[in-house]
């Protein structure tokens, strides 16, 4: 979906209609979410984090005012990190993410839930990938052991 929102995205609104569009197109198109793409790169999803697994890693767009910096997605990169996994924040293409070895998407609701496919093409082999599986387990069990 072109991005058409305003230009403080990392500001949180109630001012979501472009986000509530680009889910109707999405359940229209029988996906789950859609990706806010601008000047050909992704900024993130319609109520989430996009990220993408590459050979130098873990790749998701810098926090920015083109992006809101989401709770989860920043718990899981931390997580990522601690346990040796390289992050890199840099913005990327769908035909990049088309092109890599996963992809994912982050949220409140969803945790960590892989990207199998993008505009009905599969990404790598159209399964959910082991760092996203490895991503939710590892933000479960951290859940589970600081819940109060």
């Amino acid at each position: 979906m072109p991005d058409l929102r305003w230009a403080r995205r990392d500001i949180k609104s109630v001012g979501l209609l472009a986000q509530a569009l680009a889910k109707r197109a999405a359940a229209d198109a029988g996906a789950q979410e859609a990706w806010m793409v601008e000047d050909g790169f992704v900024t993130e999803g319609a109520s989430s984090t996009a990220f993408i697994v590459t050979d130098e890693g873990i790749v998701t767009r810098a926090y920015s005012q083109a992006v809101l910096a989401g709770c989860t997605g920043a718990a899981l990169t931390a997580l990522a990190e601690e346990s040796g996994l390289s992050v890199i924040r840099r913005a990327f293409t769908v035909a990049e993410a088309l092109a890599a070895r996963e992809a994912f998407i982050t949220s409140a609701s969803t945790l960590c839930q892989s990207v199998v496919r993008i505009d009905g093409q599969t990404v790598d082999d159209g399964t959910p990938g082991p760092v996203a599986m490895r991503l939710r387990t590892l933000y479960i069990d951290f859940a589970r052991r600081t819940a109060v």
